[in-house]
């Protein structure tokens, strides 16, 4: 397993955009450590080259962990469902040769904030 680490620090406006570097496996989970953002932070966090969603949440005022998976589907592009009762089927993100991008918003004027990213390669 691999760590990566991507300190954000905002602009006046209380935005940024920043990156890690390029990563290849499985995303296990993303660690927020609260550093001074301000309370009310919002995070949009993608994979560069496609968008794939990995975490996305708005007003968060502590430090977090998130372990983000997606929808499975079949070979059809149809849902797969975990037995009767229909419960969709979850499963870890993949890059390739892909960065994570972290897009802040209202994370006040320069303010830092440290995301921790796992990655199962």
């Amino acid at each position: 397993m691999r760590r990566y680490k991507v300190t954000v620090t905002t602009a006046a406006d209380g935005s940024a955009t920043a990156y890690s570097p390029r990563i290849a496996g499985r995303i296990e989970q993303i660690e927020y450590v609260k550093g001074d953002f301000a309370d009310g932070v919002d995070f949009a966090i993608t994979g560069e080259a496609t968008g794939v969603g990995l975490w996305s949440e708005s007003n968060v005022n502590a430090s977090a962990v998130r372990a983000p998976r997606q929808p499975t589907h079949s070979q059809v592009g149809a849902a797969l469902l975990y037995a009767a009762g229909g419960a969709a089927v979850a499963d870890k993100i993949a890059l390739a040769s892909d960065r994570v991008k972290i897009v802040i918003a209202q994370g006040g004027n320069a303010k830092t904030g440290t995301f921790h990213i796992l990655v199962d390669d």
